[in-house]
């Protein structure tokens, strides 16, 4: 079930009618209701894979008890190494078996083997690599005795399938919202207010500019795949750019339209989920960028992956190759193709240059030593890198990205006139509201806003969404990870 599908209002308005009803005292059988829910939420897409969700939750659920119980390390890390071998070995199977066997069989035919090796037609578990991050950060915090085990066998199975968050995160952390289910929760005006908006803003974002962002970046996209005669180009003047600059639009409030609609969703329950995106295209430099998007894959990388290789405690060439290879990996996370782990290695190695940059001047300066014009030419700079990222995930080979970044001019068709005339017209509203955000350090700062405003502010957004919101539901990016 997706949230912008017609039917998930319906759904989500009977879970809260009964939730409400139950009460907080009595939060265990909420607890049990929710899970419920979330099982059938995601059996709606396809309940094959509920039991791939239930052995992850109950194989998790055992070993956090026995490496509670246990003082013997060795037992202990056999535990938690049986719980982290089980989860990516299934996850490793369903995602990236047929990457693997297939890369593999065009290497060999490469240098001369000819090879035939299985191939399977798998279909990928939706939400498989967030629900699999987040259940391991369960059992290796209780191997560190970061956080006690628990007993609750209803409430963990909702940590793990929580609807608003199972299929694209936040990928939440064990010790942050486990604690929040096994105790009551309380529904505040502020909740209900900020959730709200949470909502309207994600749906606003997802079916009003993402949606139309796709629109111009797919039909350019496919444009570019075109075998056209020699000499005649399916791309002119600026809609390489164009079709870059859309994509990078278009995930961008994809993706952070439904981390919104989970948060806000999670605040109608009474829970707070973790920020997943910081207003990342204000980012000055690629530390910065990942300190503002993804955040929940971005923070889980660094503590589960990062740190335990060494992080920067031993010397400059191993935490570089740390760096490059966590960003590498994250990267293979995001899908089992050449496009992403090509993606997660560009910004391994952005992030090894800013280093080795900081590195040499000896400090790591801060906004002050830049001022408001220095940051923002930092801001506009750094848009030219991150925009050949974007070329890199979104394109379908070598060949097509090197035509994107080849064949750039500032010539302007009739069809890069239009395509920028629709992105202007889509998401002037995104650059107020996030322009607002940035300086006012708020990302709620719509709320401040007098009644009326706030008022105003709603029904415009939900009038926006009636009248430009595309029909036909489209599938969130992110669903494919």
């Amino acid at each position: 079930m997706q949230f912008n599908s017609w039917v998930f209002p319906l759904f989500f308005a009977i879970v809260y009618a009964v939730y409400l009803a139950l009460g907080k005292k009595r939060f265990r059988v909420q607890n049990a209701w929710l899970l419920v829910a979330s099982y059938v939420f995601y059996g709606v897409w396809d309940q094959r894979f509920l039991g791939l969700l239930a052995l992850s939750t109950v194989l998790d659920f055992l070993i956090g008890k026995k490496l509670a119980a246990s003082e013997n390390e060795k037992l202990r890390k056999r535990l938690v190494t049986l719980s982290v071998l089980a989860n990516l070995t299934v996850l490793g199977f369903f995602k990236y078996f047929g990457f693997f066997v297939e890369s593999t069989a065009a290497f060999l035919n490469k240098i001369g083997f000819e090879a035939h090796l299985p191939t399977l037609k798998i279909v990928l578990p939706v939400g498989i690599s967030f629900y699999t991050f987040q259940t391991l950060s369960y059992t290796i915090d209780v191997y560190r005795r970061r956080m006690p085990a628990t007993n609750d066998f209803i409430g963990f199975g909702l940590f793990v399938s929580f609807f608003p968050q199972l299929v694209a995160g936040p990928i939440e952390r064990a010790s942050r919202l486990l604690p929040q289910i096994l105790a009551p929760r309380e529904i505040t005006a502020t909740k209900v207010q900020s959730g709200l908006w949470l909502l309207c803003w994600g749906y606003f974002k997802k079916s009003v500019i993402a949606d139309h962002a796709a629109g111009v970046a797919n039909s350019l996209f496919a444009a570019a795949t075109l075998e056209l005669p020699p000499g005649v180009d399916p791309l002119s003047g600026l809609e390489p750019l164009l079709a870059v600059l859309a994509f990078t639009i278009q995930i961008y409030c994809d993706f952070s339209g439904y981390s919104d609609i989970a948060r806000g969703l999670a605040k109608l329950l009474g829970f707070e989920f973790l920020l997943n995106f910081k207003l990342p295209y204000f980012a000055t430099g690629p530390s910065d960028f990942w300190a503002r998007w993804h955040i929940s894959l971005s923070t889980w990388l660094r503590d589960y992956l990062y740190i335990p290789l060494g992080g920067n405690r031993g010397s400059t060439a191993k935490t570089y190759r740390n760096m490059f290879l966590v960003m590498a990996l994250g990267g293979l996370w995001h899908g089992a193709a050449w496009p992403y782990i090509l993606w997660g290695s560009y910004h391994g190695v952005l992030l090894v240059l800013e280093r080795i940059i900081l590195d040499a001047r000896g400090k790591v300066p801060n906004e002050r030593d830049y001022g408001l014009v220095g940051e923002w030419t930092r801001i506009v700079l750094f848009w030219v890198p991150m925009l050949i990222g974007m070329a890199i995930v979104r394109c379908e080979s070598v060949a097509q990205f090197w035509y994107m970044m080849t064949h750039q001019s500032f010539a302007l068709s009739d069809r890069a006139a239009e395509g920028f005339g629709t992105l202007l017209y889509f998401t002037w509203p995104l650059v107020i509201v996030q322009l607002a955000q940035h300086f006012s350090k708020d990302l709620l700062v719509p709320l401040r806003l007098p009644v009326i405003g706030r008022a105003a502010l709603f029904t415009a957004m939900i009038l926006g969404m009636m009248v430009f919101g595309v029909r036909v539901p489209v599938e969130f990016f992110y669903f494919q990870f």
